[in-house]
């Protein structure tokens, strides 16, 4: 008895750690969107990467441990993807709700583990997955639907958010804070001159370097910390079930913060997604890979 006791607020602390970790996220992905007027998608994406690197770097200070060539590669890789993955998320959030992007990227990681997996009931999460699409992106009449190049962008960050996991895992042989940090550092890099081209000078303005630093903690390095402290205390299938609720909790904080209104149909997209993300993770065999933004 006393071992279940102990082990009870271990799993309470790391479910709770884990959807801190996507309100975290959603609301400054919200709040990232509000800054899209004044230095565009690109500039925000750099401010909200180059922050959450400084932060994971003095936090973790990577170059403490030694790192291999072979790791390092991996890394940049990763990072590079990372950047890539978050630059156009970021573009598709400028004419696609937060909830209904967030579903549509969810499509590559879930597109990952079916191939992986590669057994005849996947099927049956391919074809929600696909039902799912249809009505986010097919019905609704033409106000309702998403922008076509915002929906693109959001698949195309699906797409490189599989790669990421790829990439993220190879990588792995690294301490986890020190790739995580590296990764970051990189995808910095990556960003930073997407955001400058567009942004200029407006990027150093006091004002948004400011807000630029709250993006960078609460979309980045706050919700990267508390998956690691879920990661450690929850099993992997569990992780990733909770983590399905992502657009879920981005389509609440689209309505609660930015006023978004996904239709009835779009709410019914969002639902046969994640459903099919949980239904994939809770019957995948050994340890799936966890897909982590």
């Amino acid at each position: 008895m006393s071992i279940v006791r102990l082990s009870q607020p271990s799993v309470a602390t790391a479910v709770a750690c884990l959807i801190g970790s996507l309100v975290s996220l959603c609301v400054g992905t919200s709040f990232a969107k509000s800054l899209f007027p004044l230095v565009g998608a690109q500039g925000t994406v750099a401010l909200r990467t180059a922050f959450a690197a400084m932060i994971l770097l003095a936090l973790w200070r990577p170059w403490r441990r030694p790192l291999a060539r072979r790791d390092a590669a991996w890394i940049c890789l990763y990072g590079a993807t990372l950047g890539f993955t978050n630059l156009l998320f970021y573009l598709s959030l400028r004419t696609v709700p937060l909830g209904i992007a967030l579903a549509l990227e969810f499509t590559g990681p879930l597109l990952l583990a079916v191939l992986s997996s590669r057994r005849g009931t996947d099927f049956v999460w391919v074809g929600l997955a696909a039902v799912g699409l249809s009505f986010l992106l097919l019905f609704g009449g033409a106000v309702a639907r998403p922008d076509a190049a915002g929906a693109a962008f959001a698949l195309g960050a699906g797409v490189l958010w599989a790669l990421y996991i790829v990439f993220g895992q190879k990588a792995g042989n690294a301490h986890g804070g020190q790739a995580t940090s590296l990764g970051l550092l990189c995808a910095a890099l990556v960003t930073l001159p997407f955001g400058a081209a567009h942004a200029g000078s407006a990027l150093l303005d006091p004002s948004l370097l400011v807000a630029g630093l709250l993006v960078g903690i609460f979309s980045s390095a706050l919700p990267y910390s508390l998956e690691m402290v879920a990661l450690k205390r929850l099993p992997r299938r569990t992780f990733g079930i909770l983590l399905s609720l992502e657009p879920a909790v981005g389509a609440l904080a689209g309505v609660l913060i930015l006023s978004e209104r996904p239709t009835p149909l779009q709410w019914l997209g969002i639902a046969c997604i994640m459903a099919a993300a949980i239904g994939c993770t809770a019957t995948a065999r050994g340890t799936a890979a966890v897909p982590v933004d």
